[in-house]
């Protein structure tokens, strides 16, 4: 079992940037494909960034050049630092944890834990 604690999310101009953190325990987080999603109200959970080691992290092209999707195995943490944001980046951001392959990364129901998401506004 794993438990996932986001922190991090806020109100923000547009332009600006945020750092969100995931905290994992209950098991090793090296294990698993760590991931980030986000749910704007209304839509469905769409995909953002996920890590499977400490290299190699995927994005959706919405993203991409913005946010960087980190993680310290040691810390039992993942990060995403997301610059030059935007007011459609407003959302609740999810955190999750899975052993999955690569190419179903975009498919939130693959995904094996997640956490109780943190609240994002971007502002215009």
């Amino acid at each position: 079992q794993v438990q996932l604690v986001e922190s991090g999310g806020g109100l923000v101009q547009a332009g600006g940037s945020l750092r969100l953190s995931c905290a994992a325990s209950g098991r090793t987080l090296s294990l698993y494909a760590m991931g980030w999603f986000r749910q704007a109200p209304g839509k469905e959970r769409e995909f953002v960034a996920a890590i499977r080691w400490t290299t190699n992290p995927y994005y959706s092209d919405s993203v991409k050049g913005r946010f960087t999707i980190s993680r310290d195995n040691a810390k039992n943490t993942v990060y995403l630092q997301m610059n030059s944001l935007k007011p459609e980046d407003t959302a609740v951001y999810y955190c999750a944890a899975g052993d999955l392959a690569r190419s179903y990364y975009y498919d939130s129901g693959r995904w094996d834990y997640w956490g109780q998401g943190t609240q994002v506004t971007v502002s215009s």
